[in-house]
């Protein structure tokens, strides 16, 4: 439950401390690992550049689930908010090899979420902080960094103008 929310209280915080979000993507960072970028992107714009870059990097979404989509399925129209699960087989291999208590982790999500200002937002825990508390050895850590990279890129390529 704390990493679904914490993300809006580092939105709340930044809002109170005065900081200001830039029309340009941007990187704030939340607690360690949580990542959270501002897009010059609507909402649709980011769910397809997100798709486009899991393909280019060589992952695929595995789960997808869209808060606004479920509401608006009951007549409630919310801001756009989408989570999107990504990974890989031969990832989910070897972290169920390293440690199988790891496994509830997979997929790792990307969060992206509408703002106030019809732009979108995207959010995501590094895998390394994912996969930090679980006793999976040197194996389970390498696999971490690995991911840690390649999330890096899809995020990058998700938010470029």
């Amino acid at each position: 439950m704390t990493k679904l929310f914490s993300g809006y209280g580092v939105v709340f915080a930044a809002v109170l401390l005065g900081l200001t979000v830039a029309a340009a993507p941007g990187k704030a960072e939340g607690p360690q690992g949580l990542l959270h970028y501002t897009t010059p992107h609507s909402f649709e714009t980011l769910v397809e550049k997100l798709d486009q870059a899991v393909t280019d990097n060589g992952m695929f979404v595995v789960t997808r689930a869209s808060a606004s989509k479920g509401a608006a399925g009951r007549g409630i129209t919310i801001r756009g908010d989408m989570v999107v699960g990504v990974y890989r087989n031969d990832f989910a291999v070897r972290m169920l090899e390293a440690s199988v208590p790891a496994g509830i982790e997979a997929p790792i999500r990307f969060h992206i979420y509408e703002t106030a200002d019809g732009k979108a937002n995207l959010a995501y825990w590094t895998p390394s902080s994912v996969f930090k508390p679980y006793d999976g050895g040197e194996t389970l850590r390498l696999m971490a960094e690995e991911l840690d990279s390649i999330f890096a890129l899809i995020a990058q390529q998700a938010i470029a103008p």
